[in-house]
C-alpha cells in the first residue's frame, strides 16, 4: 500500500548522493497530516524537486567535463535535477484538481540517466489503496 506524498516529503536519485525535499506548488487546499498533498505535476527542477547533493552521472555535462579534465577520474559535480517529464502515477484515479496524487511508489526519470523515487512521503496517517 502506498502513502500519499505531502510537502516536506523526500526523494532520491540513483545518481545523487543525498535525498532532496519535495515542495508542493500545485495544491494548497487539500491537506493530509496538516500539509499540502503533492500531485504528479510537482516535478519541476528546483521549484518542486531540490538538488540531490552531488551528481555521479557521466550523462550530466558538468560531470563529464570535470571527469575529462581529471583525465578520466569520475569527478562528481553539484546536482541540479533535470526531470524528464512528470512523476509516473501509480494511483491515477485519486485526483486533486484533475491531477493524480503523488504517492510514495511513484517514479520519475532524470534526463541525466538517473531514476528519481520517493524515500519518505512526509506523512504516514493517510494512505491510498
Amino acid at each position: 500500500m502506498s502513502e500519499i506524498v505531502v510537502m516536506s516529503g523526500k526523494a532520491t536519485c540513483t545518481m545523487g548522493t543525498m535525498p532532496a525535499d519535495v515542495k508542493v506548488t500545485t495544491n494548497q487546499t487539500v491537506m493530509a497530516d496538516g500539509k499540502p498533498v503533492a500531485t504528479i505535476q510537482d516535478s519541476a527542477a528546483m521549484a518542486n524537486v531540490g538538488p540531490f547533493g552531488m551528481c555521479n552521472s557521466l550523462a550530466n555535462p558538468q560531470v563529464a567535463a570535470a571527469t575529462a579534465a581529471a583525465l578520466g577520474v569520475l569527478t562528481p559535480q553539484p546536482c541540479v535535477p533535470a526531470p524528464a517529464g512528470t512523476w509516473i502515477p501509480t494511483k491515477p484515479k485519486i485526483l486533486i484538481g484533475g491531477k493524480p496524487v503523488l504517492c510514495s511508489d511513484c517514479k520519475m526519470m532524470c534526463a541525466y540517466a538517473g531514476n528519481i523515487s520517493m524515500v519518505m512521503p512526509g506523512q504516514v496517517k493517510v494512505t491510498a489503496s
